[in-house]
């Protein structure tokens, strides 16, 4: 479908009921690689699509964020989509919806005026939302009801329905080696110590070269202890990454820290950097942050 001559791309329109996560849909949608854009005039709309059929190769996948906010335009989106059909321009709908209870409930907790109630009640402008967004939901492809769906749930209907179900790389590992006399870093979620492991630092032939360097490495290794931990390390990130990735979480920063971050956590970060290089549904970035510092104890 999406093969369609001057495209080559996924496009679809998002759009839906005020409340009804269409921010946080374009979000994890974006977390997918689709280039988003949210609350796009509907005049600039056609332009837009126009310029990524100019440029087949710049973008690979987008998604349009169209809705009431729109105002008195909107009705004119209907002719663009009959254009985009009698041209055989390939699209898809996304609707969010949900019940008009749970609408209400979300806008009072949040505190927001409806774009349509204006100082009148919610559900008046509820009402004339509906009405005025139904030709959007009567063409669209997928209707997701968000009223009961936790966030990773609706994560994983957009998973099944633009990516087959396939994982799509939307958790990134930093792995940060460290030297905790410079400070443990601010941003890290996780964060092990292995300052139980054999120093280099009190070896003069090893103490200015780092845990770069397979010498070092070896000396780290000796004894079996590293190993050992490593292999528990392993098992751990086996654990917890799915679980992660499950859960929504995009970024993910394991800092491994000694006492100055030359040697064995530079050691252990390039070992478990390697491992978790091999798996595909991840992307993963290694840093040493103090392996260049004095190297003072």
């Amino acid at each position: 479908m999406y093969g369609g001559e001057g495209l080559g791309m996924k496009l679809v329109i998002v759009t839906g009921m005020s409340g009804a996560g269409k921010t946080v849909a374009l979000k994890m949608l974006e977390d997918m690689g689709f280039y988003c854009v949210d609350n796009l005039p509907v005049l600039l709309v056609e332009k837009f699509v126009e310029l990524l059929k100019e440029n087949p190769g710049g973008v690979k996948d987008a998604a349009i964020g169209v809705d009431i906010r729109s105002g008195g335009e909107l009705p004119q989106l209907k002719e663009i989509l009959d254009r985009w059909k009698q041209e055989g321009l390939p699209y898809e709908i996304l609707f969010l919806d949900s019940s008009d209870q749970v609408l209400i409930k979300r806008y009072k907790e949040t505190r927001r005026t409806h774009p349509l109630a204006g100082r009148g009640r919610l559900d008046k402008g509820i009402a004339k939302e509906r009405e005025q967004v139904g030709f959007l939901k009567e063409r669209a492809d997928y209707i997701l009801d968000t009223s009961t769906l936790l966030t990773r749930e609706l994560r994983e209907e957009l998973a099944g329905i633009f990516r087959g179900g396939q994982a799509f790389g939307n958790l990134f590992i930093t792995v940060l080696s460290f030297g905790f006399k410079y400070g443990i870093p601010s941003d890290a979620d996780l964060v092990f110590d292995v300052r139980f492991l054999p120093n280099p630092y009190y070896e003069p032939a090893l103490k200015e070269h780092t845990g770069q360097e397979q010498e070092v490495k070896d000396y780290v290794m000796r004894g079996g202890t590293c190993q050992m931990f490593l292999g528990k390390l392993y098992d751990m990130m086996e654990f917890l990454i799915p679980n992660y990735i499950k859960e929504g979480k995009n970024q993910l920063v394991i800092a491994i820290g000694c006492t100055g971050g030359r040697h064995r956590s530079v050691t252990v970060a390039e070992a478990l950097y390697g491992k978790l290089r091999e798996r595909s549904e991840i992307g993963c970035k290694l840093e040493h942050r103090d392996v260049d510092k004095d190297g003072r104890r």
